[in-house]
């Protein structure tokens, strides 16, 4: 534990250090320094408005993300072990997979309106592919010998889901959540700056419209913030789900 805090502690002042010396290059008024900033950020935790911009965010951050994993896991699950539903769902994933889902932003928009339905539909879509092809292949690695182990010791069909096929592709899905983390921050930013006044990507966006960059990085720092620890609750959730992973033989 304390290499680990070390070691992030170390990431942590390589990238203050940048910062700093990143602002003394371009000046405050393109780039506020990290003390400045962590106090404005500071001082924004006590401000509902602030506040209310976050929340609205974490919101659809994980409502995007959780619509997601309750449709591409199983799917995904399925398709790796169905041989006749791969057959005819892997080639419409694969032609569909390279289109970048931020483009059909308005046609959500259109179909849906311009609520928040639109932007978790969005989120959902772009990471719930991710987790689809992630928890596929993870399910196409399994070893059939351990299905006929199973299946040679009275297994029935729900059973081997549940023994076999479930705690096999959990370590898949967590991959797939650490990848897709990034992923949904980035496309909740692009969501958050059309068609809307409330969250943590319209106050950047809103910030640099009026020139206030000092209001502008707290809105950064907050996504980020917010991405930190979208990441390290899958990677604890992971830790919990998946214990024999971490165990030290």
């Amino acid at each position: 534990m304390l290499k680990l805090v070390l070691r992030f502690g170390a990431a942590a002042l390589l990238l203050f250090l940048l910062w700093l010396a990143g602002s003394r290059a371009l000046g405050p008024e393109l780039l506020p320094d990290p003390v400045t900033t962590a106090v404005a950020f500071a001082t924004a935790l006590t401000d509902p408005d602030f506040l209310r911009h976050a929340l609205l965010s974490l919101g659809r951050l994980a409502g995007g993300l959780g619509a997601a994993v309750l449709v591409s896991f199983p799917l995904g699950l399925l398709m790796g072990h169905v041989r006749a539903l791969d057959w005819i769902a892997a080639p419409v994933t694969f032609l569909t997979y390279p289109i970048p889902k931020i483009v059909l932003l308005p046609v959500f928009f259109t179909l849906v309106g311009l609520g928040d339905a639109s932007r978790l539909l969005l989120i959902g879509l772009t990471t719930g592919y991710q987790i689809l092809v992630i928890v596929r292949e993870g399910a196409l690695a399994l070893d059939p010998a351990l299905e006929k182990a199973f299946r040679s010791m009275g297994g029935n069909t729900w059973q081997l889901v549940r023994h076999v096929w479930l705690p096999a592709a959990l370590p898949s899905l967590f991959t797939s959540l650490k990848v897709a983390s990034g992923t949904a921050m980035a496309v909740l930013f692009l969501a958050e700056s059309f068609a809307t006044d409330a969250g943590l990507g319209w106050l950047i966006m809103d910030a640099w419209g009026m020139g206030d960059v000092l209001r502008m990085f707290v809105g950064i720092l907050g996504m980020s913030l917010l991405g930190v620890l979208l990441y390290g609750a899958v990677a604890a959730a992971e830790r919990v789900a998946c214990r024999w992973m971490f165990v030290r033989h």
